[in-house]
């Protein structure tokens, strides 16, 4: 499905195919030879996204840019089923496996892989050919890889780049509040401007 967001519509070069059970909406770029399989999501919501030659999406992956960060994919790069990215970039000829995360900020370099369920944080940076392993998680400008069981390493790095600011403009609450309520109602409100969207 082709859907206009705000008034962009998807760009998708004639050689590119789009499964008939697929999203591509707002202000996407697809380029030449690019596979975006049954289920995917490629969504564009204040920000452009680009989907470099030849890059395949497969089933259930979903990629999107957001307000303040637009996301970039470059050539030749695989992402695969159940992946979740949002607003990084990806240089040419990365993979990305099943089920992997990668966050706002993250900037993957050339040749990376990122293996099964692992995760590539908030405004990470893995240098050209490096390996996340299995399930764990890349952390840090550069980044360094941690197994999931060191969670007190991990977010030694990660609190100060404070998510909730730098992705939903809210400041981290005090120990024991939460500031879900009013994530959820910027969310709400940002994601309300799908009411007019149109099917092309």
């Amino acid at each position: 499905m082709i859907i206009t967001h705000l008034n962009k519509t998807p760009q998708i070069h004639p050689s590119a195919y789009v499964a008939p059970n697929a999203t591509i909406c707002g202000d996407v770029r697809v380029a030449a030879g690019c596979r975006i399989m049954f289920g995917a999501c490629v969504v564009a919501e204040g920000e452009t996204l680009e989907l470099g030659a030849n890059c395949i999406v497969m089933e259930n992956a979903v990629i999107r840019s957001t307000e303040g960060h637009p996301t970039k994919i470059g050539s030749h790069c695989l992402v695969g089923p159940h992946a979740h990215l949002a607003g990084c970039t990806l240089e040419d000829c990365v993979f990305i496996a099943t089920g992997v995360s990668v966050f706002h900020g993250a900037r993957l370099g050339y040749g990376s892989e990122v293996r099964p369920n692992a995760v590539v944080h908030l405004c990470t940076e893995l240098s050209a050919h490096t390996t996340v392993p299995i399930g764990w998680i890349a952390v840090g400008k550069p980044a360094q890889v941690f197994p999931p069981d060191q969670h007190e390493a991990i977010w030694a790095i990660q609190k100060p780049l404070n998510f909730p600011k730098y992705v939903y403009g809210v400041e981290r609450p005090p120990t024991g509040e939460s500031n879900m309520a009013e994530i959820a109602k910027l969310r709400s409100e940002d994601l309300g401007s799908h009411i007019d969207d149109v099917i092309v």
